[in-house]
């Protein structure tokens, strides 16, 4: 066999191998267009080296002119698959200069058949033969077609629609693919379309021999696609890797889920549906199979917290992120569930909100044990209450008898204006006013005995702490000068009204008061003094401060007192300061004690401010 025969036939089989490779890959995975084209390509280009070698071996002119008929056929192919690898591969290039290519090589058939034995000549006169490789080869001779003016036309627009793909592709900078593939196409095209102009006008007197340089074309393009495979092939082995840690990351989670007890749900905002486990649906009273959509869960949420809910999700996806609430749920079988739900949204390129995933959790038993503490605390704080009676019984009565000691007074006087013939009436009214007065004092003072010793839960509000240490000073005031005890009182210029309770922080600073005084019982000294201030604590707290001139309270002690039955006086039941403690955190506050380095013990409480509404 000849050397040209063995050249030519083993350079078609290799694309034809590669075109089956391809296609192989193509049917496995119907999205690899390139390789489809790629394959395509291939086979055209080995048609073509068929042509050029049967052209070689043609014996008489109309059997070259058959051949190079067909062989157009073949070229025409091998340009519409070469334009579109180009564009998928690149993902780049002019789409009219694509359709105009492709259009073009289409029309270009129809003077191949029609206009003459071929696009090349209206008729091949005479074989010429020159040798190639030792051998003698055909070359064709004849009157050439006029049409062949616009093959090559389209041959130059083929170059330029590649030179543009691959200089757009290196812009985007794609440029890895647009050095290897795309300069390599437009070097291979641009030379095969040289050696062909160069062969028809007789410059050089050769065979066609295009298929050489295509072929250089097709193994630059195989071996950048091979390269992809592989890398793909790898990047599939690291996938199984990955899929299988994932797997045993979902099992851990899984068992996490299932040992916190919690339900996975996701809401599809586009579709407006719902996506949960078996545990979520459980929890809101839903089938396994159940279809479900945001109005069916929105049907489960309590009434009264229906609108908090639909605001948390409002806010979650219009760019908030995420969000967590706690409300309740009616089941179908009446029973009221505490639900605790948790999440957060994700976002498309346009950051617009597309689903929403979240967690729930069952906290009905965490709400009653917070009731039930809740209700313990109100015990405790009321059983405190009674407790200071004692204590109050001889404040009450002298902040009493001195209103119904005056009020006594002014009516035994105005009796004896009364008996005159005369009476002044002016001089009556003003006694009735000093009567209505004391009377109305003595009516404070009850009244503020009564809503200190009445059981009731918080009611907080602006309070004037001003005002509130006046109050419970003014109580206690008959009971300090019994005590040889000075209360003193500071309260700062424009200091902000706290937000809390007036009954439970009166029950508070009198306690801390009284305590302070059972403290100077025992102290030696000639100043037995009492202070109480208030002050600003940063901007949204307000300090209130109660210190005594006393021995102080041991070091070991501070933290101690305010234990639950913990004392140290004689008769004390140790609740006092946990009761303190525990309403002044119920109005998430703190409370403590310290040692002032000018002596005695001073016991601070911060409350927060009431909150300005900062629209306009």
């Amino acid at each position: 066999m000849s050397l040209i025969t063995i050249i030519w036939s083993m350079s078609a089989s290799a694309c034809l191998t590669l075109a089956e490779i391809n296609l192989v890959v193509w049917c496995r995975d119907r999205k690899a267009w390139a390789n489809l084209l790629f394959s395509l390509t291939a086979t055209f280009t080995a048609a073509w080296t068929f042509c050029e070698l049967w052209m070689m071996r043609a014996d008489t002119p109309r059997e070259f002119a058959y051949v190079l008929r067909w062989g157009h056929v073949a070229v025409c192919l091998l340009v519409v698959s070469l334009v579109v690898f180009t564009r998928l591969f690149l993902g780049a290039g002019r789409a009219w200069l694509a359709w105009l290519v492709c259009g073009l090589r289409a029309f270009l058939l129809f003077p191949n058949f029609l206009g003459g034995q071929n696009l090349n000549f209206r008729e091949v006169t005479r074989l010429g033969h020159m040798k190639l490789f030792g051998e003698s080869v055909t070359i064709g001779e004849g009157v050439p077609n006029p049409w062949i003016l616009l093959g090559q036309v389209s041959l130059v627009i083929l170059i330029i629609y590649l030179a543009d793909a691959t200089i757009t592709a290196w812009q985007r900078g794609n440029r890895h693919h647009a050095l290897t593939v795309g300069a390599s196409v437009v070097f291979f095209v641009l030379v095969a379309t040289g050696q062909s102009l160069l062969v028809f006008y007789g410059i050089i007197r050769v065979p066609y021999v295009g298929s050489v340089f295509f072929i250089g074309l097709i193994i630059v393009m195989g071996y950048e696609l091979g390269s992809e495979m592989l890398r793909a092939a790898r990047l599939d082995r690291k996938l199984q890797v990955s899929e299988a840690g994932l797997h045993e990351i979902e099992e851990r989670m899984r068992l996490a889920v299932e040992a916190a007890d919690f339900g996975i749900w996701a809401r599809d905002l586009v579709n407006d549906e719902v996506w949960a486990t078996d545990k979520w649906r459980a929890l809101f009273g839903f089938s396994e199979t159940e279809r479900l959509q945001y109005g069916h869960v929105m049907e489960r949420v309590h009434p009264g917290d229906r609108e908090a809910v639909s605001l948390i999700m409002k806010n979650t996806a219009e760019g908030h992120g995420s969000g967590a609430l706690e409300h309740r749920l009616i089941l179908p079988n009446n029973q009221v569930r505490w639900i605790s739900s948790l999440g957060r949204a994700e976002f498309d390129a346009s950051g617009r909100a597309i689903l929403i995933r979240g967690i729930s959790q069952d906290i009905t038993e965490r709400k009653r044990a917070e009731e039930e503490t809740q209700n313990l605390r109100r015990e405790i704080a009321h059983v405190g209450r009674i407790s200071m009676m004692g204590q109050l019984a001889s404040a009450l009565a002298h902040e009493i008898n001195q209103p119904l000691g005056a009020i006594l007074r002014n009516a035994e006087a105005a009796e004896l204006f009364l008996h005159n013939a005369s009476p002044d009436l002016d001089e009556i009214r003003a006694i009735l006013a000093d009567i209505r007065r004391d009377d109305q004092r003595a009516v404070d003072v009850i009244d503020r005995m009564r809503r200190l010793l009445k059981r009731q839960s918080l009611d907080k509000r602006p309070v004037d702490m001003g005002k509130l240490i006046g109050g419970v000073v003014g109580l206690l005031r008959s009971d300090a000068a019994a005590r040889q005890v000075k209360l003193q009182v500071a309260v700062a210029d424009d200091l902000p009204p706290a937000l809390g309770d007036p009954v439970h922080l009166q029950q508070v600073l009198m306690n801390l008061i009284v305590n302070g005084m059972d403290a100077l019982d025992d102290a030696n000294g000639e100043e037995r003094r009492i202070s109480v201030s208030a002050s600003a604590a940063g901007a949204k707290a307000v300090e209130v401060a109660v210190s005594d001139s006393g021995r102080g309270v041991p070091a070991d002690k501070l933290t101690d007192i305010f234990d639950p039955f913990f004392t140290t006086k004689p008769k004390g039941m140790g609740m006092g300061l946990c009761i303190s403690r525990t309403i002044i955190e119920a109005h998430h506050g703190r409370l403590w004690a310290e040692n002032p380095k000018e002596g005695g013990a001073a016991f601070r409480f911060t409350l927060p401010i009431e909150e300005k509404d900062a629209s306009p």
